[in-house]
């Protein structure tokens, strides 16, 4: 076969090789929401599972590319088609996905390693060999002699596409739709048929004739040099902010916005979406559009946290993400700009996904056990302006007189912050002005004088220091990092109440003082959601009382403590926490004195507590209270069918569980009832405003459930308790399944009735 190949057969090619390359992608990132959700019960749910697997992912990503670079260079092109098809079908063999026997429990520390660990032995192969599909179709498109073949790189549109696609998906029908074991047989089918498109790739590749890929081939691209090393290494740094930018805004909007359910699935399709737009034949949004539109974003981040998230939640949610969709696209714009001839696309590739894994290491795992707070977000923004591309400055006669300039203002806006002054006081209650204003003279700079990138780097940096320097927060503000996320122990002005806090959310509280600014003295009240007029505190009350002698009890989180201070004298009370900083926050006098006054032998029980309470004695506890789902980041294996029979077979012959479902984002009340429904339990339902939330006193949502109603004492007579019967429509949780989508829709349904 040696003439130009025909229509139909070029037809054939395009539909092959873009099904194939779709169907890849669409895997490739539907198994990363289902294996992490398979994963996310060994370690309590906690959101930072997900970065450790986006840094997993994006490792592999590289080995992928890597070996398809290498792929490439044989000289016969049935190496690369036979190598690649038996690396799928070993792969294969390897299916269903599950969790490798010998990882069923973590370590009690160094989780991040481990779950990298886990992911390895478990998907590593069967996801190694999807990351390799990409670039190794494309280059395998170039050499059958399609006319599009000398610029393949629209594929990647297709690839991101089928990624973007699977993304959005997953929350909306695979995971209310199917159960876990049937989404990984879907998956499991979806490989197959990706084998034999595969194979129909390597087929057409191998009957092309054996100068195909030179049939079209411009004679530039066929005689252009290999990249010079600093571009490749720019390109490694234009791959690596948008990255680490993706695992850091995530971050910041789940940790110091709201934690809401599903929120790291935005970030990533918009992220997924401007690899789409840019390398686009005839772009959508040209590029340099995104060169103008990039240091305003880069000045509306800055502005965006000078003023915090808690005024307009929406507002700022969408102000983050659309800012960083412009620093993104103008980042793989600039990639797309500078890209190489189709003969060294796999190299190209390789530096694409080092860059992304740099990124994602530094903020998927460096930062967290580096930094106290999310800085990993601030430090990317400024990178980003070293992003921009090189120019000629407007006015250079004035344009260099700009360093000593921002000298001064630096000295002279940061000084004042270490001090008390009138000066600092003056400053501080301009804050956000003032930060706003440095951060828009960084975009001025870029848009009116086209200045060199370094002083716009600059300008973000003392923009970025005056926040540190001058804080939002009203009040003392430290904060603790963990694995697990976060916390910020806030002293309030007249330090009259230390408040523990998880982004938005109040996980805790404890009064230092009273009104008239004398120190509380003796036991300290249990206030925020464990007064002994909420729900919890009615239900022990309850529950005590219709024993008549002390209780043994068992507490799933600890928080700041309060529940401690919730015992009475001969009362046995056991803490199960998974998060080691939280234990450690609650004992220091310094910052809460529930335990140290009310329990200071407290001995808590550190791991998850769906495998460290499993392993406690049967039928021993009167009273098992459920306090984990005060967060928005919910451990859902906690509220399973399966979880309720390990706190029923737990509890003494009329014990009760009692779990505290107070969500902002999530409707819980009808799936506790649902689970202990499914357990042959009855439940009741308490949610009441407590009116007192400038008391730090909070309404609460909590749901008992027991096996008969003499059980829960005169809680099943009293007129703010409603026994409730599972809804015979909605679909009991269960470690195979669970509906977080649906749970976000009753709560938005409840709150506009």
């Amino acid at each position: 076969m040696t003439s130009e190949p025909s229509a139909s057969r070029n037809r054939l090619v395009l539909v092959v090789y873009t099904a194939a390359i779709f169907v890849s992608a669409l895997l490739l990132f539907s198994v990363q929401p289902l294996f992490t959700k398979m994963v996310l019960p060994r370690l309590g749910g906690s959101p930072a599972v997900w970065s450790v697997a986006m840094v997993f992912f994006q490792s592999l990503l590289l080995g992928g590319y890597a070996y398809a670079h290498f792929l490439m260079k044989a000289k016969r092109r049935a190496v690369p088609v036979v190598v690649h098809l038996v690396l799928l079908v070993v792969a294969l063999l390897t299916l269903p996905l599950a969790i490798r026997s010998g990882w069923g429990e973590p370590p009690t520390s160094g989780y991040a390693l481990w779950l990298l660990g886990l992911f390895a032995v478990s998907i590593g192969l069967p996801f190694f060999a999807l990351a390799a599909n990409n670039p190794l179709l494309q280059a395998w498109f170039v050499r059958t002699g399609h006319p599009d073949g000398p610029d393949p790189y629209f594929l990647y549109a297709s690839s991101n596409i089928g990624s973007f696609l699977a993304l959005l998906s997953y929350p909306v029908l695979l995971e209310p739709v199917f159960t876990l074991r049937s989404q990984n047989l879907i998956w499991t089918c979806g490989y197959g048929l990706l084998i034999v498109l595969i194979a129909g790739c390597g087929a057409l590749l191998l009957r092309a004739p054996a100068n195909a890929a030179a049939l079209n081939m411009p004679a530039d691209d066929a005689s252009a040099p290999a990249s010079p090393w600093l571009l490749r290494a720019r390109w490694i740094f234009l791959a690596a902010v948008p990255s680490g930018l993706l695992i850091a805004v995530t971050a910041h909007i789940s940790t110091d916005v709201a934690a809401a359910p599903l929120l790291w699935v935005l970030p990533l399709s918009l992220y997924l979406l401007t690899w789409v737009l840019v390398f686009q034949s005839r772009p959508l949004l040209p590029h340099k559009w995104m060169l103008l539109l990039q240091p305003l974003a880069i000045a509306g981040v800055v502005i965006l946290l000078a003023v915090g998230g808690e005024q307009n939640l929406l507002l700022t949610l969408g102000g983050h993400q659309l800012c960083f969709f412009v620093i993104a696209m103008a980042c793989h714009g600039e990639l797309a700009r500078t890209r190489p001839a189709a003969k060294y696309l796999t190299g190209f590739y390789v530096a694409l996904s080092f860059g992304g894994m740099v990124g994602g290491l530094f903020a998927g795992l460096i930062a967290p056990f580096t930094f106290s707070w999310v800085a990993e977000y601030p430090i990317l923004l400024a990178l980003a302006a070293l992003c921009r591309p090189t120019g000629t400055e407007r006015l250079p006669r004035w344009s260099k007189w700009y360093w000593p300039f921002l000298a001064v203002l630096a000295v002279a806006l940061i000084a004042p912050s270490y001090s008390a002054g009138e000066t600092f006081n003056w400053l501080d209650d301009r804050r956000v002005w003032m930060i706003g204003a440095v951060g828009v003279l960084s975009a001025l700079l870029a848009l009116g004088l086209n200045a060199n990138r370094w002083k716009i780097f600059a300008t973000v940096i003392v923009a970025l220091v005056l926040l540190r320097a001058y804080p939002s927060d009203d009040g003392r503000v430290e904060t603790v990092r963990s694995f697990f996320g976060v916390h910020k122990i806030v002293v309030t002005p007249n330090g009259q109440y230390h408040v523990l806090m998880h982004g938005t959310t109040i996980h805790g509280a404890e009064k230092f003082k009273n009104d008239d600014g004398t120190p509380v003295t003796g036991r300290p009240e249990p206030i925020t959601y464990y007064h002994q007029d909420g729900g919890i505190g009615r239900a022990i009350s309850a529950i005590r009382e219709r024993k008549g002698a002390p209780l043994k009890v068992a507490v799933i989180g600890l928080g700041s403590g309060t529940l401690a201070c919730a015992s009475q004298p001969g009362e046995d009370w056991k803490f199960f926490e998974i998060d080691q900083s939280m234990v450690d926050t609650a004992r220091d006098p310094k910052y809460f004195t529930y335990i140290q006054n009310c329990e200071p032998n407290l001995k808590p029980v550190i791991g998850d507590a769906r495998l460290t309470f499993t392993k406690e004695p049967d039928g021993i506890y009167d009273l098992i209270i459920v306090d984990a789902y005060s967060s928005d980041a919910i451990p859902i294996h906690l509220a399973t069918e399966e979880a309720m029979a390990i706190y029923k077979q737990k509890l003494a012959p009329q014990g009760a569980v009692v779990m505290h479902v107070s969500n902002r984002h999530l409707e819980l009340s009808s799936v506790v009832v649902g689970i202990a429904d499914a357990n042959d339990m009855k439940s009741w339902v308490y949610s009441e405003d407590s009116g007192r939330d400038n008391e730090y006193i909070f309404s609460t949502s909590v749901v008992v459930s027991a096996r008969e109603e003499a059980d829960v004492g005169k809680l099943a007579s009293s007129d703010v308790w409603t026994e409730t019967e599972a809804d015979e429509k909605q679909r009991v949780w269960t470690d195979d399944y669970s509906n977080v989508l649906g749970a976000v829709w009753r709560r938005l349904r409840d709150g506009e009735q």
